[in-house]
């Protein structure tokens, strides 16, 4: 679940300081930030919240997105006490709220609107309907494609496309003497990189990751095919070394005008039609996530959201901020700044009401529906045992996501056939789940 570019420079690092009178400052709040457009964009506007605040200074800790998850993880589960807010997701965030971990989010100010907040995030980000987190953006994933090269070609992308009809697409755009590549899709390892695109294809081909019994499925032909299909499409029609390219290198390929399709995060709508970041700007479509046998599961549901971890001796100070982060307020700042388009999308309801912003963005439609259609509840065609669309709620999932991610990125990068290497990963997740007790 990934978003963005390459952030600048000057605001990506560890320690970053923002804030004016900082020699005022009687509270410091360290914020585990991920480096993405929408959190650099935070950083930058975070001025406004300490010219507001001059007793409070933020230190920001900016990190790649799987280092994020490792540093955040190590911290919270061993009570380290180094973050005062953590940008953690829907996976996260009902697990450690339920280990207590989370501080439980109440008492808003009476301008928040709580309310306000989309249902299908907020349940994602709750437990026994108590907020444990609030969602800084949401996102579901959607199709990219070309407006431009598919009138050339005579083609037509189709609302909701499939994804056979998608391979076609990309064998029939794929020019790389030109440097345009038919489709570009995330290949880097990772259980929220590369497996966030590669669960939703197995969901659409039928498949799902475990039983009702708790019993691996990698093996199945729903898995087989998808990831045979997944590999086939991504070694003859995308870019080069496609099993290092994530989020952030596709976003830079299509932003160049490299890519004839990209399948990702919703969020990317606002990066891909600027014009101060993309090359085609006004030449990007928007249509559904493509799907296969069934729609079930065929487009993720991710939120970035910001929480207070229960180990900060600044809670009252971190709510405060987090609150300010994800204001209605917050995105009107957004909109005078860079845009109505750039406001955080996926986390109110009143975003979408606004008839301003409906008509200014014109991926704002298949976003709203790619949120309120995904199911986390019942994710697969078949019935199994976990909430999440692409991934498990289970606290074993973080390790099997990275496990399966970094078997499948290398059979990717081998562009040979995934049936042995699923076969073994299969095995060693068995283990890792009867070692956990859900096998018995």
């Amino acid at each position: 679940m990934k978003t963005f570019h390459p952030a600048p420079t000057a605001l990506v690092g560890v320690g970053l300081l923002l804030g004016s009178g900082s020699a005022l400052a009687a509270t410091t709040l360290t914020i585990g930030t991920v480096n993405n457009g929408d959190m650099i964009r935070m950083q930058a506007l975070a001025k406004t919240y300490t010219e507001q605040h001059p007793d409070v200074e933020l230190k920001w800790v900016v990190l790649e997105e799987n280092t994020l998850r490792q540093r955040l993880t190590t911290d919270i589960s061993t009570g380290g006490g180094q973050f005062d807010v953590m940008t953690i997701g829907a996976y996260e965030a009902p697990m450690w709220g339920r280990k207590n971990w989370l501080m439980p989010l109440e008492k808003f100010t009476p301008t928040y609107a709580v309310d306000d907040l989309m249902p299908n995030v907020r349940k994602q980000l709750s437990v026994e309907g108590k907020l444990f987190a609030l969602p800084f953006y949401s996102e579901g994933s959607i199709t990219y494609y070309r407006t431009d090269l598919f009138a050339a070609k005579g083609l037509k992308m189709p609302d909701e496309p499939t994804w056979e009809q998608v391979r076609g697409f990309a064998e029939k755009l794929h020019d790389p003497s030109k440097s345009v590549y038919g489709i570009c899709l995330r290949g880097k390892a990772g259980w929220g990189e590369n497996m966030a695109l590669v669960s939703t294809l197995v969901n659409t081909y039928g498949g799902r990751w475990f039983d009702e019994q708790w019993k691996p499925q990698l093996t199945t032909p729903e898995w087989t095919q998808a990831v045979n299909f997944y590999v086939d499409l991504l070694s003859k029609f995308g870019p080069p070394g496609p099993s290092s390219n994530g989020f952030n290198e596709n976003l830079t390929l299509f932003n160049a005008g490299k890519c004839a399709m990209w399948v990702d995060a919703s969020v990317a709508g606002a990066f891909v039609t600027d014009k101060s970041q993309s090359q085609v700007p006004d030449k990007v479509g928007f249509a559904k996530a493509p799907r296969a046998v069934t729609p079930k599961g065929s487009s993720w549901l991710w939120t970035w959201a910001l929480a207070v971890p229960s180990s900060s001796k600044q809670q009252q100070a971190a709510f405060d901020f987090i609150q300010w982060a994800t204001s209605k307020e917050y995105g009107a700042l957004v909109a005078k700044k860079y845009g109505i388009s750039a406001m955080p999308p996926g986390t109110r309801l009143s975003t979408y009401a606004n008839a301003e912003y409906m008509k200014a963005t014109p991926f704002a439609r298949v976003t709203q529906e790619a949120i309120q259609t995904a199911n986390p509840d019942s994710p697969t065609l078949k019935a199994v045992p976990y909430t999440g669309v692409q991934f498990a709620t289970i606290p074993e999932f973080q390790a099997i996501g990275t496990l399966v991610g970094k078997g499948i990125s290398g059979a990717l990068a081998s562009g040979s056939k995934a049936d042995a290497e699923l076969k073994s990963l299969n095995s060693q997740v068995e283990r890792t789940m009867k070692r956990a007790g859900y096998i018995k």
